[in-house]
């Protein structure tokens, strides 16, 4: 069964989001601080959950300091990529950029329709199921021309001027030189986009596109700060390979294939 870890601290709103959750028949567990959540996320009922919906303001703390912590705590490591929607009151946009640049995957502002959550939820989960069947120049047996003719969950592996890649869809594991890259799921599907095509260009639209089913594009140029990350984690690995060509005024691309 689908589970759903909302943290709301208005009533009403959770009330009407775990009505229209229950009615996909999913299980909802409902929070209405944000240091409950930390403890409740090291716990065995934490074990199986699908995606978690956090308000930004909340009473005790900061719902986008609670995503970054979320996403780099050793301790729920299992839980690290796990998806994140936030929900905002707050209309300017820098808030949902630091949203989506501290490691969220997508944002409804209030007020919303709770069918429009469950949607975006849906759409992010789809993307994540896409990513798994599809491989960019793999070297496996992969159905280019029907990535839907894939084999579910298969392992992959690419290579490019760059080095071998692995790709492992049951645990999202993406691996460079032998060496597992700690990502967010965005920065995880913008390099991903960028492996399937290595010698194409993508401007920031087309990765917003890629990483998102409901894509603001007035919030492009967080496509910047997610490409920054993706760098510095790759140059943990190895510094000297120049692996994400920057096109001034086009976009970015893969170092040649």
């Amino acid at each position: 069964m689908t589970h759903i870890l909302l943290v709301e601290d208005d009533p009403a709103i959770a009330m009407s989001l775990k009505v229209t959750c229950k009615r996909e028949g999913w299980q909802i567990t409902w929070l209405d601080n944000a240091s409950s959540v930390l403890p409740m996320l090291h716990s065995k009922a934490a074990s199986d959950l699908s995606a978690i919906i956090l308000d930004v303001g909340l009473p005790d703390g900061d719902g986008l300091s609670l995503c970054q912590q979320i996403r780099h705590t050793p301790d729920i490591d299992a839980l690290k990529d796990i998806p994140i929607v936030f929900l905002t009151a707050r209309s300017d946009e820098v808030d949902r950029i630091l949203g989506l640049e501290m490691g969220g995957d997508d944002y409804c502002a209030k007020p919303f329709s709770p069918r429009e959550l469950v949607a975006r939820l849906k759409a992010i989960w789809r993307r994540e199921q896409l990513l798994s069947q599809q491989s960019p120049a793999p070297t496996t047996s992969v159905d280019s021309e029907n990535p839907s003719n894939n084999m579910s969950g298969q392992a992959l592996t690419f290579e490019c001027q760059s080095g071998i890649w692995h790709y492992q869809p049951l645990n999202y594991s993406l691996m460079w030189q032998e060496q597992k890259l700690e990502l967010s799921n965005t920065e995880r599907k913008i390099l991903l986009t960028l492996l399937q095509a290595p010698n194409q260009v993508f401007s920031r639209e087309q990765l917003l596109n890629a990483v998102s089913d409901y894509p603001d594009h007035r919030l492009a140029r967080t496509i910047d700060s997610h490409i920054k990350s993706i760098r510095k984690q790759l140059a943990t690995v190895d510094a000297s390979i120049d692996v994400i060509h920057t096109h001034r005024g086009l976009g970015y691309a893969l170092c040649p294939a």
